[in-house]
């Protein structure tokens, strides 16, 4: 109650206009602060806009030039796409003249040229349609850009956009991309029509050839037959001797363990002296010749059973492996057996009806 009866602290002139003069430096200071950050501000803010401005502009201006380049590439690419139709189209009827002149061959034969025939083509035709999804896709995204403007409703902020994407490629290898697709269409329109020709040439070749790769083909059956029973009979002979060394390991696995028991008894004997011998009274507990025996008796046997042990772990690691070897030859017999069977029984007997003849 006596400090708030108390008058508040005085100030001198002096004191208070100092304080006056602080607050005005302060607030002036503080002021100058605020107008520099408006000017600059504002100078940022200008400098931002044209910079927008002329950035967008010129963003504008590439992606008009990007749907030229587009639109381009794409009729080059319908283009294209049109003519290895038309070539498959007309490939097509040679086609059918070759299942009329292959109808006499039998399955391997007409197996091989239906993919070679349902495959021509199948590549270029594929790159082009990929390549023209591609631009028709790059067409509606790069027109939808030029269509944006700064009032566009669903205008927005996204995360992470100003960067090079890694799987970008460059203009040059943009337009390579298209020309490589073209060239290769080309290509392959051009070996459609050479194929054409040399079919005409090759048919009366193929019997003859197919006669001799049908006697090669039962040469080379005949012969891995052969060797298939060869490793087979190889592979009898070294599952006999594993399972003769299993049989012996066993024997040593288990004599080596009764050795070891046959050890307890010794052991047991050399402690129970060295024990018994401790109770031997007054100056007959003697450090005699007895006594050092019996303790390299006992360290002796405890070596002699710990070499045992070793020795006994050894040939048990030994019989795991020549276990797991003896499963393995045998699945690899089993393994021979099943491919005598496929090639000697089913592909042999499958081959003897075979019969080429002459186009």
């Amino acid at each position: 109650m006596a400090k708030l009866l108390q008058a508040p602290p005085k100030f001198l002139p002096p004191e208070w206009h100092i304080a006056n003069k602080t607050q005005y430096a302060s607030a002036e200071s503080q002021r100058s602060r605020s107008e520099r950050l408006v000017a600059e501000s504002q100078r940022l803010v200008d400098e931002i806009e044209k910079t927008t401005q002329k950035t967008q502009s010129d963003v504008n201006k590439k992606i008009e030039q990007r749907l030229d380049e587009i639109k381009f590439w794409k009729q080059e690419l319908d283009d294209k796409l049109e003519q290895i139709v038309n070539e498959t189209e007309v490939l097509l009827t040679f086609k059918t003249r070759l299942e009329k002149a292959l109808e006499s061959c039998k399955e391997p034969l007409f197996i091989a040229q239906e993919c070679l025939l349902n495959r021509l083509n199948r590549s270029a035709k594929y790159n082009l349609e990929m390549d023209l999804k591609d631009k028709f896709t790059a067409l509606t995204i790069d027109n939808y850009c030029s269509n944006l403007t700064n009032n566009t409703p669903d205008i927005r902020y996204a995360r992470n956009v100003v960067k090079v994407e890694g799987n970008s490629v460059s203009p040059e290898d943009w337009v390579d991309f298209s020309n490589v697709n073209i060239e290769k269409a080309d290509k392959q329109r051009n070996n459609s029509l050479a194929l054409r020709a040399l079919i005409d040439r090759i048919l009366s070749q193929t019997a003859s050839d197919m006669r001799k790769q049908c006697e090669t083909v039962n040469i080379a059956f005949k012969n891995r037959v052969k060797e298939t029973k060869d490793a087979k009979n190889k592979l009898e002979i070294h599952l006999a001797k594993v399972m003769d060394e299993i049989t012996s390991q066993e024997k040593n696995i288990a004599a080596l363990k009764k050795a070891i028991i046959d050890k307890e008894g010794p052991a047991k004997v050399a402690h129970t002296r060295l024990e018994t011998r401790t109770h031997r009274p007054n100056v007959e507990l003697c450090r005699d010749m007895v006594q050092y025996r019996l303790i390299s008796e006992v360290q002796e046997i405890t070596t002699n059973i710990q070499r045992l042990k070793d020795t006994l772990a050894q040939a048990e690691v030994e019989l795991k492996g020549l276990s797991r070897r003896q499963l393995s030859l045998e699945e690899e017999i089993q393994v021979k057996e099943n491919t005598l069977y496929i090639d000697e029984v089913l592909c042999m007997q499958m081959r003897e009806s075979i019969s080429i003849n002459n186009f």
